[in-house]
């Protein structure tokens, strides 16, 4: 198997919106895009990406039969059936990277062999605009060179994280997995405070996107943590500091860790 990222053949099984994103941000990385294929059943996604990207697209069979990393992006109800039809296709050495949810490593290796090098990720949806979150976990059989190139390859939209378990996978997906949607749930609910108090929607819209995007810009540059920030910006009875009272008075940060604790129960129960 090849272990650099730039002459490695990469097949996406799969080809929504996160193989999508990851498609793009291999080649915006300088991979070639002959080295990357592609195949789905909507034959749309596929001729969008040959247009758009100049990637190779084909069946199951015709870009799996020489990848030396196979990213496994369909629905966790059909991997199994995937899973079996790939098994005889599979080189030696051939690297798999799932980023199914909730399909755990013991039913990868049953249905694609015990032998098999196995990477099982979770990304999240800002993968789209090349800001995401992963987390990684290899199985025994992933070698020093795989779990590195599986690292590049996941960091092309992102950073990424080696976990400590499986098990940890799930905490992911709560945290990082789900958490895109907690912070546009926020944002929603500010942008419909913001018209509540008069702003005009669209103005009430900008400012609570580009507040988000600055806080979050501060969160990743800065040398202390958001603790300390949020301290920095909370005036002693100022205006910061009446609502995030308001905040904490209705057990703000109770219900954020009952959240991703629902969230985190809801991973286990479908990885069965």
């Amino acid at each position: 198997m090849r272990d650099n990222l730039n002459s490695s053949r990469i097949a996406f099984i799969g080809a929504g919106n996160m193989a999508n994103s990851l498609i793009r941000g291999l080649l915006a990385k300088g991979v070639p895009a002959v080295n990357i294929a592609a195949c789905d059943i909507d034959t749309a996604k596929l001729a969008e990406l040959r247009a758009e990207c100049g990637i190779r697209t084909g069946s199951m069979s015709e870009i799996a039969v020489d990848a030396d990393v196979l990213l496994l992006a369909v629905k966790p109800q059909v991997m199994g059936q995937v899973c079996e039809t790939l098994r005889p296709l599979l080189q030696t050495g051939t690297l798999i990277i799932s980023i199914a949810a909730g399909i755990p490593l013991k039913s990868m290796e049953q249905w694609l062999g015990s032998a098999q090098a196995i990477v099982r990720c979770m990304p999240n949806t800002p993968a789209l605009v090349l800001e995401g979150a992963t987390g990684l976990f290899a199985n025994a059989n992933t070698s020093p060179a795989q779990r590195a190139l599986a690292e590049t390859i996941l960091s092309a939209v992102g950073i990424s994280l080696w976990l400590d378990s499986e098990h940890d996978i799930n905490a992911v997906t709560a945290l990082s997995g789900s958490g895109p949607a907690y912070f546009f749930l926020l944002m929603e609910a500010m942008q419909e405070a913001g018209v509540a108090l008069g702003l005009e929607p669209e103005l009430a819209r900008a400012l609570t996107i580009q507040t988000a995007l600055g806080a979050a810009k501060l969160a990743a540059t800065s040398d202390v943590g958001p603790d300390e920030l949020r301290r920095r910006v909370t005036s002693p009875n100022g205006t910061t500091q009446a609502a995030l009272e308001q905040f904490e008075s209705e057990d703000f940060r109770g219900l954020v860790e009952r959240a991703l604790s629902a969230a985190q129960k809801r991973s286990v129960e479908l990885a069965g």
